[in-house]
């Protein structure tokens, strides 16, 4: 088995079908060496995770839901690297957007839950440089968005 998805396996983590776009846009561009991945919504158990950060929203479940959009940027480089993740060099840059309450300011804390499951699947290749910003709206309610840049071999 390849190694990174030894490690996904490892970690009890179930990779799900690359997301479909929900509108007019690809899910990912592969240029030169680069991936370049949409901006990924937050599914649970097949259901949207919406809400505002602050307001009706836990930091905890936040974290979790980025973690989800950081299963669907895998799901992304694994259907774009023709399920060899292996081929994955590095994990370049991490962009999240937290639908949040005006007065809260854990952005960074909710998108680490994409960030951290970057470096626990990757190892060290995927540590990366990042954005985490604060929004008053996100598309479709959804309570956190994380885009990606990645470089393969």
């Amino acid at each position: 088995m390849p190694k990174v998805l030894e490690r996904i396996k490892q970690l009890k983590l179930n990779l799900p079908d690359a997301p479909a776009p929900a509108a007019n846009y690809v899910p990912f561009i592969v240029s030169n060496k680069f991936i370049f991945v949409s901006g990924q919504i937050p599914m649970i158990n097949n259901k949207l995770v919406v809400g505002k950060v602050g307001r009706d929203v836990e930091l905890s479940e936040a974290i979790l839901a980025a973690k989800a959009c950081g299963l669907a940027i895998i799901a992304q480089l694994n259907s774009a690297t023709n399920n060899n993740l292996d081929n994955i060099k590095r994990i370049i840059k991490l962009g999240g957007f937290v639908n949040s309450s005006d007065d809260f300011t854990q952005q960074p804390e909710v998108v680490n839950g994409a960030s951290d499951l970057m470096v626990e699947v990757f190892g060290k290749i995927g540590s990366h440089s990042r954005f985490a910003v604060g929004s008053n709206s996100l598309p479709r309610g959804v309570v956190v968005e994380v885009e990606a840049i990645a470089e393969i071999h």
